[in-house]
């Protein structure tokens, strides 16, 4: 897509996304490539979000958005204005959601056990450290869960050094996931999320993060995304038996 009027920011993360129109007169939340998160938390959304997308969990359409750095010249606010200006190029749009509801656990059957399991499991995967009762990241619409805020999952790949060779690290965050209580149904949702999740849909997620998002050798940084997330695959999962254990299962 290509951005074509920049509407409002949105306050409500740190990132600072914004609101934009693109040129299918669709509205979409920009996540910003200069915010300070940096290029690995736009890898990190397109990555997780399609593979979320694969294993049948709802998250928004997510696309590719052209900004021109002339759009952000009609923002006052100077640290938006400079925001939007140095994003100019490949930006990360997800599909607003006009009217979704944040997600609250304490509502009676907020979600069912099923799909709160395989969400417990995914992030579990994925190693999200932001899906907390603080910060469910979570939206109902059309009566629907869906998952959003992708950046801050695959914590490890800040770290220095190969990055399958974290893949089997410990997982003790989940402990804090907003839904943990809820999943009550985690070892069948081992079983069915693994059968849909492999090195089909793995490959064809990466498939769909910009080269210039991976640095200077970005098929290399494609294998190591890969490799760590097929070495979390491999049986035993331990991300989900410490799901499990965290439940007191």
């Amino acid at each position: 897509m290509t951005a074509t009027r920049y509407v409002t920011p949105l306050r409500e993360g740190g990132s600072l996304p914004g609101l934009v129109e693109a040129d299918d007169d669709g509205l979409y939340v920009v996540k910003f490539r200069a915010a300070g998160q940096g290029l690995k938390a736009l890898v990190a959304e397109v990555l997780v979000g399609r593979l979320a997308q694969a294993a049948g969990l709802l998250v928004p359409e997510l696309v590719l958005v052209e900004l021109d750095p002339a759009l952000g010249r009609s923002e006052p606010d100077p640290e938006i204005n400079e925001l939007v200006t140095r994003s100019a190029g490949v930006n990360l749009g997800v599909d607003f959601l006009p009217g979704a509801l944040d997600f609250n656990p304490a509502v009676p059957d907020a979600i069912d056990r099923e799909r709160a399991s395989e969400i417990v499991w995914f992030d579990a995967w994925t190693t999200n450290v932001d899906r907390s009762a603080r910060n469910p990241n979570l939206l109902v619409w059309h009566g629907r869960t869906w998952l959003i805020d992708h950046g801050a999952a695959l914590y490890l790949h800040h770290s220095d050094g190969e990055l399958a060779n974290r893949a089997r690290e410990p997982f003790a965050l989940i402990s804090e996931h907003v839904l943990l209580m809820l999943a009550t149904d985690l070892e069948r949702a081992d079983q069915r999320m693994a059968d849909r999740l492999g090195p089909e849909q793995i490959a064809l997620a990466l498939a769909d993060i910009p080269d210039e998002w991976l640095g200077p050798e970005p098929e290399r940084q494609r294998v190591a995304y890969r490799r760590y997330l097929e070495r979390r695959l491999d049986p035993p999962r331990t991300f989900a038996e410490e799901a499990l254990a965290a439940r007191g299962d």
